[in-house]
């Protein structure tokens, strides 16, 4: 019988410490390859500054591209998606960088991509949860 309830807590403390990694944070470590993000999930509060770390491990350019409110790429980044975007930097192979940007004011998921051709069919994707505080 102990055995089964320590066995039970032990499933009740995994579920919730899985549960704290959606809590926003004003600092995201992204690692790029070709072609991922690495985690490519992130949280953040709405409107505040952000701090974004990234190392660039691939060998190839990348394009780190978050996408206005609503909007999302089809199967192809292409020039109709240039004015649908909300943020955006480029980072060489082998670079690793910090940058800045103010986290939009509109809570809710937005999208992120590699604008670069071919990569948003290779799966170079990812999601920006804005929550407001």
């Amino acid at each position: 019988m102990k055995q089964k309830l320590l066995f039970v807590l032990l499933l009740a403390t995994l579920a919730l410490s899985a549960c704290g990694q959606g809590k926003p944070s004003t600092e995201i470590k992204v690692d790029m390859t070709d072609f991922a993000f690495t985690p490519n999930q992130y949280a953040v509060p709405t409107g505040q500054e952000i701090t974004l770390q990234v190392t660039h491990d691939g060998l190839v350019q990348h394009d780190f591209i978050i996408m206005k409110y609503g909007m999302e790429v089809g199967e192809h980044f292409n020039e109709e998606d240039q004015p649908n975007i909300y943020w955006q930097i480029e980072v060489q192979p082998g670079d690793s960088k910090t940058f800045t940007f103010v986290a939009p004011d509109q809570p809710g998921t937005y999208q992120i991509v590699c604008g670069m051709a071919g990569h948003v069919e290779a799966g170079m994707v990812g999601k920006l949860e804005v929550i407001g505080q």
